[in-house]
């Protein structure tokens, strides 16, 4: 491979997981007054109808990118151009009968969807996600496409305008069909279905925007054509078949996932009904763990993912060459690099989680001390997260595929089991949800970890990667507790204080760093920004 190619593929891989990292921030962003115009209880519908149709995405279409990136690139290296454009026809008529059986179920199961998980109104919010499934299902085609060509651009612009355009349509419909609504008992589902629709935008405007870009591209395409070397044309059982085996790995994979999720509504629905709880508030509960909570949560770990996803091809480089000694030094890297954003967001969350959701949600106070307590008890989560995010795309940079499939299905069923009996038996309610949510990331971290040590004769470097950050967060929390407190004397401003202590800690804990050596120059040099400055 040439240099030039490298690069290249370097390149776009790091604008595609900017690009992922900018539309996470989106969405954290304008979640925040949807969450407050919508409500507690409008909250738990929204969050309980996207895990439900984040299963039917799962099973019906979310590997369609990957599936015909993977396929066509194969083909487009041998110059098999007409079976390229076969596979991504055939690529179409699977993903639009997998999306169209997966909006059906939705659209007509949606009745029998909210009794089974004990929520009034919620076959309203699913009703809209339905004709999402089958867009998204559609577009996922497209961006594999363009994705197998080695373009990463038309996937990356197309995610964050898909997020601009669900922000601003969410925030808007979540506050116009709540208004819109006469009575009151409804106006959490109306509010929740206002809320999905900007998924529903956000997805079309990036199909017609895919749409009118393969519409330009049609020349391209025709010369493409013409510079065919296939010697045989692929049959279309054989291409259906390999379609099929593609998306089977990464289905298996991310449902698991995201069973997690929908698996602790059904189960929490149902074990509070049983402790006597009325199915309101068990909605408004599990409408602060999923869009509170999680939310502050998700944001870190947004940042882990998408350092998984530029430290990959690098790996996968070294990996393949067989150089195991280069393969650790990268993994020491990406690690610490991670652990050092990680502790500190944990802490942080910990020590001014009531601040955060004082000022970031005002209007849901009727269960502020609820959602403070989650976060603060809860807080650890983004540290395994992060890591069992990194520990995954380790696996898989080396050809792993199978292993984290199968370490987060045993972390998946111990999760089950541990959320149940914690329902059942103790007097916990949501703070079980996040014991679970802990130690669900934490097994799958451990197991993980095992198997890399154990592949590449790998020691994890305890006292520079997680000792020495962990310790500087710990110092940082102490102080900026200190420091919001006397900022909160003397403005009387929750916001301020908040603001003050967050750069407060930030000068605290580098300083930390600094005093505790927690890099050494030559892993500063390794970070392409900081290089710079080492002189």
């Amino acid at each position: 491979m040439s240099k030039q190619l490298k690069k290249s593929l370097v390149l776009q891989g790091s604008i595609l997981a900017a690009a992922g990292l900018i539309s996470k921030i989106i969405g954290f962003i304008y979640r925040v007054p949807m969450a407050n115009i919508m409500g507690n209880t409008g909250n738990g519908l929204y969050s309980v109808s996207f895990g439900i149709y984040n299963i039917a995405l799962t099973l019906s279409s979310y590997s369609m990118p990957l599936a015909v990136s993977r396929l066509m690139s194969a083909r487009l290296a041998k110059k098999e151009y007409r079976n390229a454009h076969r596979l991504f026809v055939a690529a179409l008529v699977f993903a639009s009968i997998s999306g169209l059986a997966a909006a059906l179920i939705l659209f007509f199961g949606a009745d029998m969807l909210a009794v089974l998980y004990q929520k009034e109104g919620l076959q309203r919010p699913l009703r809209i996600l339905a004709p999402t499934t089958f867009t998204v299902a559609i577009l996922g085609t497209f961006r594999g496409y363009y994705q197998g060509h080695r373009n990463m651009v038309p996937t990356a612009v197309s995610q964050v305008i898909e997020q601009i355009i669900n922000a601003i349509v969410s925030v808007m419909a979540a506050g116009q069909f709540a208004a819109l609504c006469t009575q009151d008992s409804q106006k959490a589902s109306y509010g929740a279905m206002g809320g999905t629709l900007g998924t529903f935008a956000g997805a079309l405007s990036a199909l017609i925007l895919f749409l009118i870009l393969f519409l330009i591209d049609r020349r391209d395409r025709q010369e493409e054509l013409k510079c065919d070397a296939g010697l045989t044309s692929e049959e279309n059982k054989l291409l259906y078949k390999a379609i099929f085996f593609t998306v089977l790995p990464v289905i298996l994979s991310q449902s698991i996932y995201q069973l997690g999720y929908t698996l602790d509504d059904l189960i929490f629905s149902h074990m509070m009904t049983l402790k006597g709880w009325d199915e309101l508030k068990t909605t408004d509960i599990q409408g602060i763990f999923n869009t509170q909570y999680n939310q502050m949560i998700n944001l870190p770990t947004a940042v882990a993912t998408a350092m998984a996803a530029a430290s990959m091809p690098s790996i996968v480089g070294s990996y393949t060459r067989k150089e195991r000694k280069t393969v650790r030094n990268k993994i020491d890297i990406v690690l610490k690099t991670n652990m050092i954003i990680a502790f500190p967001s944990a802490v942080g969350l910990a020590v001014l989680a009531d601040p955060i959701m004082g000022v970031l949600f005002p209007r849901l106070n009727e269960y502020h001390n609820v959602a403070v307590g989650l976060l603060t008890t809860g807080s650890a989560a983004v540290v395994f997260y992060a890591l069992s995010t990194l520990s995954t795309s380790i696996l898989q940079s080396c050809d792993r595929m199978r292993i984290p499939v199968i370490h987060a299905g045993i972390s998946l069923g111990v999760h089950v089991l541990l959320l149940a009996a914690l329902l059942y038996g103790t007097e916990l309610g949501e703070y079980a949800l996040v014991i679970g949510n802990v130690t669900f990331p934490m097994l799958v971290c451990i197991l993980n970890c095992r198997y890399i040590s154990r592949m590449l004769d790998y020691r994890f470097d305890w006292k520079n990667t997680f000792l020495k950050p962990a310790a500087a967060a710990v110092i940082m929390g102490g102080i900026t507790v200190l420091i919001y407190s006397g900022f909160y004397r003397l403005c009387q401003s929750m916001l301020l204080s908040m603001l003050g202590a967050i750069v407060a800690a930030m000068a605290v804990y580098l300083l930390m760093l600094y005093l505790l050596q927690a890099f050494t120059k030559e892993e500063l040099k390794a970070v392409p920004v900081v290089k710079r400055w080492i002189k």
